[in-house]
């Protein structure tokens, strides 16, 4: 009679051969899961790849990493407004990291250590000319050389830096940091012609460029009719802030007021208090819930002593005073006049109501399309004209510093495309790993740590930088408090909870891998792992 195996035996030949992956109908599979930080930059940064590498101490990979994509991280982690910590997952535990804060470290120690850039490998014989050297003329140039081009930025003004040098005070961006990180762009040999107005891009073009990318700022002051008396004394945003960087400041007087509620009226009331005005205030036709500045820029201002005149309007500027109207707002949150008036002494009426962009240079050009004073692009960042490509204030967007970054980068990988007679095609996002995908338990708490600030009375008197930046030693703790959602940080989970050791360890940055041989699909692994980096996929079958 035939003898039956048994069900369990020490025998290898019959036990180990009984492979339980036969029984499963669900498998773990290892994934990259896009992480909300990432996902939310405009600039679009491998921030949670350059955080790795910051949280072992590896500064300089972590630098270049940053800087794949944005060339000027010293200055992003100065003036940029950080969505990606608004998105950060962490937020819901304690803290968002401190992703600007670290990101303005890495580029600080790369000034002091004098990191460079590396030069392109191979050139392409293409010559591109860029019109604009602030952040998204800048992106691009960088972006056009590392991928082989010949670059020549022209700029119609006596400095690079557009307007974070001429629309962002010292105070919030020291200029030597923002001259370091130019010249470092520079170095990879692209060429800067400054003083040099483009007054015609088709004249230009014929100057021996393949493809032209149009990076001009909104500089151009809007302005709005309000009755003034001739004695009266109104100036513009856009034009004090410029004039900051001459010899010759501003005269404001000791009583400025500043009408409208973004950021540039926020900022122009604080240069006025380091001016020596006595009283900065703010008339802002809106809450302050409605007012498009950042709310840290505005309790910054408070702080300082700025004040704030909320649901108000000016109807008519005087010799000393200016005549302010009361409004209230509808169910549309639009503002309704009152009716109800109040005088208020002003030496200087200062105009922050937004700035248009000089659009002259593409006059004559056919196939161009304008909507509300920009210029309309293609998916390619391509306008109408075949190698005319446009981006930052010159087209549909929101106007920040990282916005302008963003589009400098993209524009300039569809004109390298364009130039190779290609198409760039973005790559697909994954899912985002959103805050229901991690396992928290696993995480310790860890408050985040605050960028120290400048004392009040520094800060009203004089224009030293008004946030101070992180150490070493901060640095490193905050950039380990990120949780790498989605993205797995071989913390051994897996490998140690599977019951049938069907977790293989690769080797140190070489992560895992599954035995399907003997997974049999219990999903252990899945629920344990802290970042979401693990998903459950029905067997084909």
């Amino acid at each position: 009679m035939e003898q039956k195996p048994f069900a369990i035996t020490l025998d290898p030949g019959s036990s180990r051969v009984n492979k339980t992956g036969s029984w499963r109908t669900f498998k773990p599979v290892y994934l990259k899961r896009l992480p909300p930080c990432n996902n939310a930059c405009p600039a679009g940064e491998d921030t949670q790849g350059w955080l790795y590498h910051a949280e072992s101490g590896d500064y300089e990979t972590a630098w270049r990493v940053l800087t794949a994509e944005n060339p000027m991280p010293a200055v992003m982690g100065r003036v940029c407004y950080h969505p990606c910590e608004r998105a950060c997952n962490r937020g819901q535990l304690d803290a968002a990291v401190g992703i600007n804060s670290v990101e303005r470290f890495l580029g600080d120690e790369a000034i002091k250590r004098g990191w460079k850039f590396a030069q392109p490998a191979q050139e392409s014989g293409k010559h591109v000319l860029v019109v604009g050297a602030g952040p998204t003329g800048l992106a691009a140039a960088y972006h056009l050389r590392r991928l082989g081009h010949k670059v020549t930025i022209r700029e119609a003004g006596p400095l690079s830096g557009g307007m974070m040098r001429f629309g962002i005070p010292k105070y919030r961006l020291p200029r030597e940091v923002l001259e370091a990180e130019v010249q470092r762009i520079l170095d990879m040999g692209v060429k800067l012609e400054l003083n040099t107005k483009v007054d015609s891009v088709l004249d230009a073009m014929k100057q021996g460029f393949d493809a032209t990318f149009l990076a001009v700022g909104a500089h151009i002051a809007k302005r709005t009719n309000i009755p003034a008396g001739a004695s009266a004394r109104i100036l513009d945003a856009v034009q004090v802030l410029r004039s900051m960087e001459g010899e010759d400041k501003p005269m404001l007087g000791r009583r400025v007021v500043v009408y409208g509620g973004g950021n540039t009226a926020i900022d122009v009331a604080r240069t006025a208090k380091r001016l020596g005005a006595s009283e900065a205030i703010i008339v802002y036709r809106r809450t302050r819930e409605k007012m498009p500045a950042h709310d840290f820029e505005v309790e910054e201002a408070l702080q300082e002593g700025v004040m704030m005149k909320w649901l108000s309007t000016i109807k008519e500027v005087g010799e000393g005073e200016i005549t302010v109207e009361k409004v209230v707002l509808d169910e549309a949150g639009k503002p309704v006049p009152t009716g109800e008036f109040e005088t208020l002494e002003a030496d200087s009426v200062v105009l922050a109501l937004g700035q248009d962009v000089d659009l002259s240079l593409l006059n004559g050009v056919p196939g161009l399309s304008f909507s509300d004073g920009v210029v309309e692009v293609g998916g390619n960042m391509m306008t109408g004209y075949p190698g005319i490509f446009a981006g930052g204030d010159m087209v549909p967007s929101e106007r920040t510093v990282t916005v302008g970054v963003g589009h400098g980068k993209l524009a300039a990988r569809h004109i390298d495309a364009w130039l190779r007679d290609t198409q760039y095609v973005p790559p697909v996002a994954g899912e985002i790993a959103s805050f229901d995908k991690l396992n928290t338990w696993y995480y310790t708490d860890a408050s985040k740590t605050l960028r120290p600030m400048l004392d009040i009375i520094r800060r009203q008197s004089t224009f030293d930088e008004v946030q101070g930046g992180l150490d070493e030693s901060n640095a490193l703790f905050e950039a380990r408090r990120c949780l790498s959602c989605g993205n797995c940080f071989e913390c051994d989970n897996c490998y140690g909870v599977c019951p049938d050791n069907a977790v293989l360890k690769l080797g140190p940055g070489q992560k895992f891998e599954f035995n399907y041989d003997y997974c049999k699909g219990c999903g252990i692994c899945a629920e344990e792992c802290p970042c979401g980096a693990i998903t459950m996929e029905a067997e084909a079958g």
